[in-house]
């Protein structure tokens, strides 16, 4: 079998896993858990902001955490944003216009809105279900709610298995991929040397455990998402006047209106919303368990505030960071480029910021992409410690660390291709999970997020 063969294989197994049943049961269950909570991510947004991100500036606590064990909420918010801000918020929006049209962008936009309401109860049953092994490590996520909520420590075990898959494919070969090709861009390195560079880096962080990760990501991510956020905001100004012209693309194109006697085409419709939801998924994660997996190692005792934190996370992540790079890349042209993916975004950046705006890009993805490099590496080391103990973490770190190396030297679509893969397998028994364990679900209200609450809920 030479290599086109596999390519191809590996394609049509992709186009299987997110046919219409995955893109169904996702909107199904983001619906489902929408008005389960009646639309609270909407309704009482300021509450949701009030106790998190405003809260880091009035307490103290929730920026630190006192157990060696532990992390704090802040660290806990930065961990899976490190995770998620990688390449899905700047490649894969660049990439999800190029495959599925402006009309991505708001199926986007609608996987981040009922994204939150999933990841919430994701976030909820995790802290819920979470307890403390042997070594008096967090096992929480959902393999606690699927083995001690559904009594079906099977399926938590298949979970386990698809989540380090998942983190060797999307949390390592996608962004190992996109910091070398970045890398060999802009300023013409090996991707071999590239990866091994990163390798090394990653390997002296995640040594170090849950702690060490927590505090890299805290320091990084509020950095890089400010001066990101900034960046773009200014190239949006500056292209103002195609600010309306850019929206009403996006919804023509997301309804399949055609520029030309406005027609409606069905198969765009089906492009821009199989692409969009694809890398709306990708990007903020919601629906695979990997958020809770990160959330539940804070030292929170509310569930319902730690579900509140993750509501937070998919609005930083995908409503305002891939709004943005959208937004630069639509009201600047550049898709008229034909370019695709990192270039398609330097592309972009320099048709606002001008020449230097290659090296600012590619310093923003090596960034995001380590962090998220780091992140997956501990839903992949919870997963492998639930399954073998403490026995099997030092392999999968060796291996992981090796993987950079391939994922570094890899073509860019066979590492995005298995990224989605892995992606649908670790969201079908998560998704099952929480449906079956959604009357644990309540809506947070002031006496709920502050009262200290047992961690071990029947």
């Amino acid at each position: 079998m030479d290599t086109e063969d596999l390519f191809n294989m590996i394609e049509n197994l992709n186009n299987i896993v997110w046919g219409s049943g995955m893109i169904f049961l996702i909107l199904c269950t983001g619906l489902y858990f929408t008005l389960r909570i009646k639309l609270f991510q909407l309704t009482h947004f300021k509450l949701i902001l009030k106790n998190t991100f405003l809260s880091i500036f009035k307490d103290k606590s929730t920026t630190r955490s006192n157990d060696k064990h532990s992390i704090s909420q802040f660290q806990a918010l930065s961990t899976a944003l490190a995770a998620t801000m990688g390449t899905g918020n700047i490649i894969g929006v660049a990439t999800a216009i190029s495959i599925g049209g402006a009309g991505a962008i708001f199926w986007m936009w609608l996987s981040a809105f009922f994204g939150m309401a999933v990841i919430y109860a994701e976030n909820v049953l995790g802290t819920i279900y979470r307890y403390k092994n042997e070594k008096n490590q967090w096992i929480g996520g959902p393999l606690a709610y699927l083995d001690r909520g559904l009594g079906c420590r099977w399926l938590a075990v298949v979970f386990a298995i698809f989540c380090i898959l998942a983190s060797f494919g999307m949390g390592n070969m996608a962004q190992a991929n996109s910091i070398s090709s970045a890398m060999s861009s802009t300023f013409n390195i090996s991707p071999l040397v590239t990866g091994i560079v990163v390798a090394i880096l990653v390997g002296i962080i995640i040594i170090g455990g849950i702690k060490r990760i927590g505090s890299i990501t805290q320091m990084l991510i509020p950095l890089l998402s400010v001066l990101y956020i900034l960046a773009s905001v200014i190239i949006v100004l500056i292209n103002y006047k195609n600010i309306p012209k850019t929206f009403s693309l996006i919804f023509n194109e997301a309804f399949g209106i055609s520029a030309i006697g406005g027609g409606i085409s069905g198969a765009m419709v089906k492009r821009a919303i199989n692409i969009g939801l694809r890398r709306g998924v990708f990007s903020n994660e919601a629906g695979l368990g990997s958020s809770a997996l990160l959330h539940s190692a804070s030292d929170t005792k509310s569930p319902e505030l730690q579900g509140m934190w993750s509501i937070f996370e998919v609005f930083i992540d995908t409503i305002v960071c891939c709004t943005l790079t959208a937004l630069v890349i639509l009201t600047t042209g550049s898709t008229s480029s034909n370019l695709d993916g990192v270039d398609l975004v330097i592309k972009a950046f320099e048709n606002g910021l001008g020449q230097y705006a290659d090296i600012f890009i590619t310093v923003s993805i090596l960034l995001f992409a380590f962090a998220t490099l780091v992140g997956w590496s501990y839903c992949g080391e919870s997963s492998i410690r639930f399954i073998f103990g403490e026995s099997g973490i030092k392999y999968y770190k060796l291996v992981f660390i090796f993987v950079i190396i391939i994922g570094a030297t890899s073509k860019i679509s066979i590492a995005w291709t298995i990224s989605d893969i892995f992606n649908g397998f670790m969201a079908i028994p998560n998704l099952v999970g929480i449906l079956l364990l959604s009357n644990k679900i309540k809506i947070p209200n002031k006496r709920i997020i502050h009262k200290d609450r047992d961690n071990n809920y029947n």
